[in-house]
Order: structure tokens, then sequence, then C-alpha cells
């Protein structure tokens, strides 16, 4: 058993996937591998992609008066409008950004759910101190997406701004024998991410401070996401095998 209580000893498959262009089914495809882990179809493995301009709405945010406007918003500044099945509030991804889809079977899924939150968070930001990011788990005041246990970054030596930004999001799906934990790392060009994301949440009349939005190259300058991706497996490898070849 590893630190997050996985049920097989096999080690994690790595998917690395380019965007279709169609962010609604590069989303939907995490769904789609997770029934795959269910059935037997595929073993445990760690899917990563670099996606599309998407702006990802919350099921609350649907329902709330200025939806329409917000995602007329998020279009008007090429990121396409989505309405995701897990996780809280809007967040905004773009090639800057990095999506991990960690899927595992398991027997007992719903046992260990909140423990995976903040197994994860920790494994996260010891990601980002690999780079020299200085992350801490929490949420921050005014941040988007809300999350108990969000990973922050906070200003260091040579940092390119002066305040905390939010740098990886969460969501968890659970289904009977099978879980997937979704996260999305903001590593590079967080501006656009900041306009988009201003502009969304100001049409749902949704409290968020736009200084929260930023990326890890903001407090490590020169920061890329491809060696983010080497730190994070690496940090990976620390716990789990992890095969360095690809599969698809």
């Amino acid at each position: 058993m590893t630190l997050w209580n996985r049920q097989s000893d096999a080690p994690l498959t790595l998917l690395r996937e380019e965007p279709s262009g169609d962010p609604g089914a590069d989303l939907e495809r995490g769904v789609q591998l997770l029934r795959e882990v269910q059935s037997g179809e595929r073993g445990p493995l760690l899917r990563l992609y670099r996606p599309d301009p998407t702006l990802a709405f919350g099921q609350r945010d649907v329902r709330l008066p200025g939806f329409e406007l917000a995602s007329r918003a998020a279009a008007n500044q090429g990121f396409a409008p989505l309405v995701r099945k897990a996780g809280g509030r809007a967040a905004a991804y773009h090639r800057g950004t990095l999506i991990v889809d960690h899927i595992e079977p398991q027997a007992e899924a719903i046992m260990h759910q909140q423990q995976r939150f903040e197994i994860f968070a920790r494994l996260y930001a010891d990601a980002f101190r690999r780079v020299g990011v200085q992350a801490e788990v929490g949420p921050i005041d005014g941040e988007y997406c809300v999350g108990d246990h969000s990973v922050h970054g906070v200003p260091g030596a040579g940092s390119a701004i002066g305040h905390a930004v939010k740098l990886v999001g969460t969501a968890q799906r659970v289904i009977s024998g099978a879980w997937l934990f979704s996260s999305v790392f903001v590593v590079e060009n967080s501006e656009p991410l900041r306009r988009v994301l201003d502009a969304v949440y100001q049409a749902m009349e949704v409290p968020m401070n736009p200084e929260t939005v930023g990326a890890g190259d903001d407090l490590a300058p020169g920061l890329t996401t491809e060696a983010f991706i080497e730190a994070l497996l690496a940090e990976y490898r620390e716990h789990v095998a992890v095969p360095e070849q690809t599969a698809g």
C-alpha cells in the first residue's frame, strides 16, 4: 500500500496525450478512462495533457443568473465554455496548464476520499518545491474555485509578483470500484487566465480577487510546463512505480 491506500501494487501506466481539438471530449475522456479502469480493461494510470483554452464551470455556476453572460465572456476571449461534473466554481485552463487524471481501481473507493485530497495536495506542493516554487496547502483569500486543499504559491527571492497565487485545483469522482482524482496545475502564462476569470466571475457576481490567479512562472521565472512535468513525475516515483514510457 502506498500513501494513497492503493488496492493494487501495479505500476501506474503513464498516458501522455495531446488535446484533441474538442475540449468537451478531452474533459469527458477522463470519465471514459475511469470506466475502463473500473471494468478491468485498464490498470491504474496517470493521464497527463496540456489543454486547449477552456473555461470549466461548476454545477453551481449553471444556476446563477449571470451564467449565460459569463459563458459568452469566456467564448469572446477564446476559452471554450464547458460544465464539468465534478469540482466547485469556474476554473480556466490553457496550454500553459497541465491536467493530471490519476485513476485507480479500489473496492471501497469512497472510504478514503477525504484522505486523497490531503495526500495529493501535499504531493503536489512538494512537486512545485522541486522547481523552486515555495508552495503551501490551503486556500487563499479571494481565490477562484475555492478549495480546502488548494495548493498555492508564495513569493520568494526573484518572484515576479509579491502576493500568494493559486497553483493547483483538484476534484474527485468516485464510482463503484474505482476513483478518478483530477488536478489542474497552472505553470505558465497566467495573464489570459486572470483576464478571463475576472470577466467570468464578475458576470456571475461571484466574489473573486483576480490577484489570486497566477502561475508557477510568476514565482519562479523561467519555469516551463515540461520542467514541471518532470518534477511531478519524479515526486510520484518517490511513492509508486511510474514507467518512463507512455502508453496509448
